[in-house]
């Protein structure tokens, strides 16, 4: 008998998963979110009409809505997150959705996979890092089994980093970065997330394995900021000289810029502040906590993990 898979939560992460998830006839895969259709409408020339499901709209603020539409699920995967709103808007969907989902998964007995990110701390000052954190508590509160994944920046085709900044450099007679450009990046290729959730979805002893734990998905290469800036220089071939701001200019410039509509230039105080952080796989990492690397060696995944000097020239 097939099984149904939820992807909730829209987003380039979410598509690839599907696109991956549906190549096997088995699996058949159903996208909800606030409003599916532009993906499933994306997706549904490219893959067998018998793998995508209609899509069903959801609002993770309303449990009944969650509950219906996972019903007969085997796994859901939860991919809800915002970057830009109010305190009370991360609060409302990084947090209470999270958990919403969480107890919908559990009542109707499918697995869940959360996504979370690198850094997510419930007593952080920051609103994204903040309900992140109390996100995968009341995630593991709610469905004590389930795996919660960290990824660091992701990047692919769809990115809303590299190609933002690609874009920007068109703009701009310069790149710049904050505080010299030193805070670390672990990128990680949305495919080798796509690959980590099919693996649990398809394998056993993997979904076993990762019950109730986090994996932290690094890619296989650090880099700071400032040699993010150079690799899309290098690829998108513009030559731009990289300027350091002091943070104190990029807080003014976010009071600014938050104010107004999300645009390409938009950066907020918040994702400043985030920038003094470095955002790579815990070297030391805790008992119920291990890197996504060390999980694909373990099971024999192939290839390995995918570096951005192996994938940005396709795009940018």
């Amino acid at each position: 008998m097939p099984q149904k898979i939820v992807v909730c939560g829209a987003g380039f992460i979410g598509t690839q998963i599907t696109r991956l998830l549906a190549k096997t006839p088995s699996i058949h895969v159903q996208l909800s979110s606030r409003t599916p259709e532009k993906s499933y409408d994306q997706l549904k020339s490219t893959l067998p009409s018998s793998s995508l499901l209609p899509p069903v709209p959801v609002d993770v603020k309303s449990a009944p809505s969650l509950s219906s539409a996972f019903k007969d699920a085997s796994m859901v995967i939860s991919l809800v997150g915002i970057m830009h709103g109010t305190p009370k808007d991360f609060e409302d969907i990084q947090w209470k959705g999270a958990a919403n989902i969480a107890g919908a998964a559990h009542d109707v007995g499918a697995k869940l996979v959360h996504f979370s990110a690198i850094g997510a701390d419930s007593s952080s000052p920051i609103p994204y890092v903040r309900t992140k954190g109390l996100g995968e508590k009341a995630v593991l509160e709610k469905h004590p089994n389930a795996t919660i994944i960290r990824p660091s920046l992701v990047f692919g085709p769809d990115d809303d980093f590299f190609n933002r900044f690609s874009r920007l450099s068109t703009f701009l007679p310069f790149l710049p970065v904050f505080g010299g450009g030193s805070s670390l990046f672990q990128p990680v290729f949305v495919d080798d997330l796509a690959r980590l959730v099919d693996l649990i979805a398809k394998d056993a002893s993997v979904a076993k394995t990762v019950q109730g734990k986090i994996i932290e998905a690094g890619g296989p290469e650090v880099f700071t900021y400032k040699q993010l800036m150079e690799a899309v220089l290098k690829y998108n071939g513009r030559t731009r000289p990289i300027v350091s701001l002091p943070f104190a200019v990029g807080t003014l410039q976010g009071a600014i810029l938050e104010q107004l509509p999300v645009n390409l230039f938009t950066v907020t105080r918040a994702q400043v502040e985030q920038l003094k952080s470095d955002n790579i796989v815990n070297p030391n990492p805790e008992a119920n906590c291990f890197a996504l690397e060390t999980l694909f060696r373990k099971h024999g995944s192939t290839p390995g993990l995918r570096s951005i000097h192996d994938v940005l020239p396709s795009y940018l």
